[in-house]
């Protein structure tokens, strides 16, 4: 595999990260309700997490003498995560972050893979860093959901 695939999947990444922060904090901010207000409080701790690891990425980009995207080159890919129309639909809202955490954990495997078979064991280390982080997401709104479709 080549630094050019390593490349575009840092690029990936760093995008994704910058779009789970977007739509987090907008997920924090319009979710109501008594029942939504530890979720509220997970999406904000979680931000920050997500932002360093787009700085990581970026930096890592950087590093391999690439640029990081700006938001010119920005696509949405997070429907799910999108915030519901109803204020108080926080079962969507944990959807959209398994969703999303699922499809971090994807690029971020694949990413272990690419920078393995490129030799690059700086990029398979972060990524593997990272990875652990988006898994530990993942489990926690695991529990979120079972809670809520418990009731």
């Amino acid at each position: 595999m080549s630094t050019e695939r390593v490349i575009e999947l840092l690029e990936t990444a760093y995008m994704d990260e910058l779009e789970t922060v977007m739509n987090y904090q907008t997920n924090a901010i319009v979710l109501d309700g008594v029942r939504a207000e530890e979720i509220k409080e997970s999406l904000q701790q979680d931000i920050q997490e997500e932002l360093t690891h787009a700085r990581q990425l970026g930096e890592r980009l950087k590093q391999l003498d690439e640029r990081p995207p700006g938001s010119a080159e920005f696509s949405s890919r997070q429907d799910s995560l999108q915030p519901p129309e109803d204020s108080t639909d926080v079962l969507s809202v944990i959807e959209g972050v398994l969703d999303s955490e699922t499809d971090a954990i994807d690029t971020y495997r694949s990413l272990i893979d690419a920078a393995d078979a490129a030799g690059d064991p700086v990029t398979e280390d972060l990524a593997v860093t990272i990875l652990s982080d988006e898994e530990a997401h993942r489990t926690e709104f695991r529990g979120f959901r079972k809670e809520y479709r418990a009731d």
